[in-house]
């Protein structure tokens, strides 16, 4: 079910890079490709508040009916600092949000800046520039987070048949193998756009493979009564760490490489280019935590089952 849930996240991205363009577009203002995104949380919101009934809270920490042992919240937060498989994991996604938040900002620029330099596009001298890289890529991540959604849930199906440490494993293979196709982006893409769409189309599928999995792997290591404590902690991290600043960062990595060379449409396109290989690196790196994800995986897991049944056992001894 889980699965299922991840699959809106690309869905809406894509869309939201679609919906973004066309209204910029159409408003000849980009003020717009902001001023639709509350409309459409208010209608989302309006709907769940209707149609989607509250669940009963408890029901994954009881047991015949009797609440297992609590903790505080300070005392959850220490022990997921402790929880090995939490902690990288957490980096790893930390990883891909950084890359994910600086494609969806600098990959359609980088691609028109790609167009210039081969001639098949006009230097744009205005605010606002029309082009198609922005539906095209919205397009592009929204049928590669399906694709890597469903890839990843199939995958580690099946390798748990052959190892119990399928899930971080997929994750690690999967990212680095991302890593190696989001590089030769940078190396087709003054040559063949079409090259470049493709190297998009691979990366960001094996990118997203981890995304579904990784929510897994916090299920198998944190214990019912700390997760969402644990899912809360590692989203606000994943954006702090990720995409909250590297759009900035690219952005300010490329203006310093093109400050001395602000008038060249080459210069321009090859210093987003070198900004943007900062990416490939960041993903290395959260293949890297996945990797040591999987080499605690297994005693994390054991320790939140140990410590879940120690848990329930207390909670049936004790007389009503």
């Amino acid at each position: 079910m889980i699965s299922i849930f991840y699959l809106a996240i690309p869905l809406g991205s894509g869309l939201g890079y679609i919906l973004g363009s066309g209204a910029k577009d159409a408003a000849k203002d980009w003020h717009w490709a902001l001023r639709v995104s509350p409309l459409l949380g208010i209608t989302a919101g309006a709907l769940i508040l209707l149609f989607v009934p509250d669940p009963k809270r408890g029901d994954t920490h009881q047991k015949g009916g009797r609440m297992r042992t609590s903790t505080s919240w300070i005392y959850d937060i220490k022990a997921l600092l402790k929880n090995r498989s939490y902690m990288f994991s957490s980096l790893a996604s930390a990883a891909v949000s950084f890359a994910i938040g600086a494609f969806g900002m600098w990959i359609p620029i980088y691609l028109f800046k790609a167009q210039v330099v081969q001639k098949i596009a006009v230097p744009c001298t205005k605010g606002i520039c029309r082009s198609t890289d922005s539906l095209i890529f919205g397009a592009i991540t929204c049928v590669t987070g399906l694709l890597g959604v469903i890839i990843g849930f199939a995958t580690t199906r099946f390798f748990r048949k052959k190892t119990d440490r399928a899930d971080p494993l997929v994750c690690a293979i999967t990212m680095l193998g991302s890593a190696i196709f989001i590089c030769i982006i940078f190396v087709v893409a003054k040559k063949s756009i079409a090259g470049a769409y493709i190297c998009i189309f691979i990366g960001e599928t094996l990118l997203f493979v981890n995304w579904a999995i990784t929510a897994d792997i916090l299920m198998f290591v944190v214990i019912p009564s700390r997760r969402a404590t644990a899912l809360a902690f590692q989203s606000f991290t994943t954006h702090l760490l990720g995409d909250a600043g590297s759009p900035y960062l690219i952005g300010q990595i490329s203006d310093r490489l093109q400050e001395n060379y602000t008038t060249s449409a080459l210069w321009q396109f090859l210093s987003l280019g070198y900004a943007l290989m900062l990416c490939p690196f960041i993903i290395v790196l959260g293949g890297m935590f996945f990797l040591a994800t999987a080499l605690f995986f297994l005693d994390d897991k054991e320790k939140a089952e140990k410590q879940l049944n120690q848990s329930t056992h207390r909670s049936s001894s004790v007389k009503v």
